[in-house]
């Protein structure tokens, strides 16, 4: 049992590293978030069109659909 706590401990603490010590880094060198923010407001942005198109496809087959 005692093993096992020391297991949950690196892990936990190889988690703080993670959240924690990942963005100081980033910061210190001049990383900021903003690169990340442009990654995911491309991700958003290439969702969108993705939603987009699927919708005027499925307008599109609805309307040979009908008139067939």
């Amino acid at each position: 049992m005692r093993d096992a706590w020391k297991v949950v401990g690196i892990i936990l603490l190889g988690l703080f590293v993670l959240v924690v010590g990942i963005p100081l880094v980033g910061a210190a060198i001049g990383l900021g978030f903003a690169v990340l923010g442009t990654i995911i407001g491309l991700a958003i942005l290439l969702i969108k069109l993705a939603v987009v198109l699927a919708i005027g496809y499925l307008v599109l087959a609805g309307v040979r659909a009908v008139l067939r």
